[in-house]
C-alpha cells in the first residue's frame, strides 16, 4: 500500500515515492526564536512529528531537520526590550521551545540547525547566486532577481505580475524590482553583524533555509512542510533561490497545514487572540492538546475552544481507561497464574487484524489522523466489550495491548507516565498494599491516611472485579 500525499505543488494527491528506497528527506521550517510557540506554531510540530513517526512506522529511515531562526528583526527588538543580547534572547526561547514539545510527546528532530551557526553557508550561498547573475548587491544588501526565474509563483500558483509584495523587508530604491527579496541585510548601527563579501549584515529569512536544508540533505528534499501561512512568499522564495542556485527542484513533495481559528476568529495579534502553549499547559493536558490537534485533518482549519478542548481531554482519557484497564486484567491473570487459561479468540484476532488494516489505510490517504483515530476508537469499543467477559485470554488482551501500543506509537496520544508529586509506581503500589492490610485489620485511621496521602499525590482508586486499580488523574 502506496502513501499518498497531496503535494502543494502540483495541487494534486501523489504516491509518495523516496529519492532513495527506505531512506526519507524531510526538512520542516522551526520557529523564530523570540518568545514561546503559540498554538499555531505546535499545529505543524506536532502534525510532522506523527508523519515521522509513521514514515518510520512502515520502515523509513527519516532524516528529519528542523531550523532555529535565532538571529532575525523580532529577536533584534525583543533583545533591546530586554535590555540583552540576540544570542541570550534566542537561547532562553530554545529551551522552552524544547520543554513545551517534549511535553506535547514530540520527538526531537534530528538535527536543529540554528542560522547563527551556518552563515558561513549562507554567505557561499548568496555568492553563486552572485556569480549566476541571481543576485545583486546594493548599498550593502544583497536581493534575488525574481523577474530572472521564470518558475517563480509555482508553488503558490500566482502569476509573476500578480504576486502580493508580502516579504520582512519594506520596498525601497534599492531594489531593481519591487518583488525582489533580500538575501542579506546590511547592518544597521549597534546591530549584531557578521562580516561578508557585501559588507557586514546578517542573512535574509529565506535564504537560511535553502543554505542548511542542502547542507544537511543535499539539493532536493523529499518532503518540505510547514504551515500554509509560509507557502508564499517564504517557501516560494526558497524554491526560487535554491533551484536557480542549483538547477534542481527543492523538494519531491510540499506539505503545508492549514491554519488554527480562536473561537472560530483568525488567530492574530492585532484581536490579542493568540495563546502560548507554554501557557495551555498550565491548565490542559499536553495529550488533551495533541489530540486536538490531529483530530481534524492537516490541511483544514482547526479552531480551538474551552468546548473543543474539554472533548479532547474526555477523548484522550476514554482511550488511556481503556489502555489501564487491559493492564490491569493482564496483570490480574498473572497473578492467578496458577489456574487454566484460555486460548485467544479467533474472531476477536480477526477484529485486531482489520482494525490495524484500517489504521493503516487512513494514514497511507494523506496522514488521514482524524479517520485514523476513530480506527482507534473502534478498537477501545472492542477491548471494553471483550473486558465485560467473565473469563479472558491472556494472548488476546496482549493482543489488544500491543496493537494499542502500536497505534500510540505512530499519534502519541497517551500520556507519558511520570512521577506524581515524587511517588514512583513501586510506591504506588506499595502503599495500596499497605492500606489493603489496614483496612483487613480494621485500622480505619490508617487506611483514610493512606487513601488521602495517595489522592493528595494525584493518584485515583479504583474497586474492580480483579481488585483495586489506581492510576493518575
Amino acid at each position: 500500500m502506496n502513501v499518498m500525499i497531496y503535494n502543494t505543488l502540483s495541487r494534486q494527491r501523489e504516491a509518495f515515492v523516496p529519492q532513495e528506497p527506505g531512506k526519507v528527506k524531510m526538512y520542516v521550517c522551526g520557529p523564530t526564536v523570540y518568545d514561546y510557540i503559540h498554538i499555531g506554531n505546535a499545529r505543524p510540530v506536532i502534525f510532522f512529528d506523527v508523519v515521522r513517526r509513521y514514515l518510520e512506522s512502515i520502515g523509513n529511515e527519516v532524516n528529519y531537520i528542523v531550523n532555529f531562526t535565532d538571529v532575525d528583526d523580532k529577536l533584534i527588538r525583543k533583545a533591546e526590550q530586554l535590555g540583552t543580547t540576540v544570542p541570550e534572547v534566542a537561547e532562553r526561547f530554545i529551551d522552552a521551545f524544547n520543554r513545551d514539545i517534549e511535553a506535547l510527546g514530540v520527538r526531537k528532530a534530528t538535527l536543529n540547525p540554528r542560522v547563527t551557526e551556518h552563515v558561513d553557508d549562507i554567505v557561499a550561498f548568496i555568492a553563486g547566486l552572485v556569480d549566476k547573475d541571481f543576485a545583486y548587491a546594493s548599498e550593502g544588501d544583497v536581493y534575488f532577481r525574481t523577474a530572472r526565474f521564470a518558475d517563480y509563483g509555482q508553488l503558490s500558483h500566482q502569476n509573476l505580475e500578480e504576486l502580493q509584495l508580502g516579504i520582512r523587508i519594506g520596498i525601497d530604491e534599492r531594489k531593481e524590482d519591487a518583488r525582489d527579496f533580500v538575501l542579506w541585510k546590511g547592518a544597521k548601527p549597534g546591530e549584531i553583524f557578521w562580516e561578508s563579501p557585501w559588507g557586514p549584515g546578517r542573512p535574509g529569512w529565506h535564504i537560511e533555509c535553502s543554505a542548511m536544508a542542502r547542507k544537511y540533505l543535499g539539493d532536493t528534499l523529499d518532503i518540505h512542510g510547514g504551515g500554509h501561512d509560509l507557502q508564499f512568499p517564504h517557501h516560494e522564495c526558497e524554491a526560487a533561490q535554491s533551484e536557480a542556485l542549483t538547477g534542481r527542484p527543492l523538494a519531491k513533495y510540499w506539505m503545508h497545514n492549514g491554519y488554527i481559528h480562536i473561537n472560530n476568529e483568525k488567530m492574530s495579534k492585532s484581536l490579542g487572540n493568540g495563546i502560548t502553549v507554554h501557557e495551555l499547559l498550565k491548565q490542559t493536558k499536553p495529550e488533551a492538546i495533541r489530540y486536538f490537534m490531529l483530530s481534524t485533518h492537516y490541511r483544514s482549519p482547526l479552531n480551538f475552544s474551552s468546548e473543543t478542548i474539554k472533548q479532547a481531554e474526555n477523548s484522550v482519557e476514554r482511550i488511556r481507561n481503556c489502555r489501564d484497564n487491559l493492564q490491569h486484567r493482564l496483570q490480574a491473570m498473572r497473578v492467578e497464574s496458577d489456574r487454566p487459561l484460555p486460548g485467544p479468540k479467533p474472531e476477536l484476532s480477526e477484529r485486531i487484524r482489520q482494525i490495524r488494516e484500517t489504521f493503516q489505510l487512513k494514514m497511507n490517504d494523506d496522514f488521514n489522523t482524524p479517520d485514523a483515530i476513530t480506527a482507534w476508537f473502534e478498537l477501545v469499543s472492542e477491548a471494553n466489550q471483550y473486558l465485560q467477559r467473565d473469563v479472558v485470554s491472556a494472548q488476546d488482551l496482549e493482543a489488544l495491548l500491543a496493537l494499542t501500543s502500536a497505534l500510540d506509537r505512530v499519534l502519541g496520544l497517551l500520556p507519558i507516565e511520570q512521577e506524581a508529586d515524587g511517588l514512583a509506581a513501586e510506591e504506588v503500589e506499595r502503599l495500596i498494599e499497605e492500606r489493603i492490610a489496614a483496612r483487613k485489620a480494621k485500622d480505619w485511621a490508617r487506611a483514610d491516611e493512606l487513601r488521602d496521602q495517595l489522592a493528595d499525590a494525584g493518584i485515583v482508586l479504583e474497586d474492580t472485579p480483579q481488585g483495586i486499580r489506581w492510576r493518575r488523574k
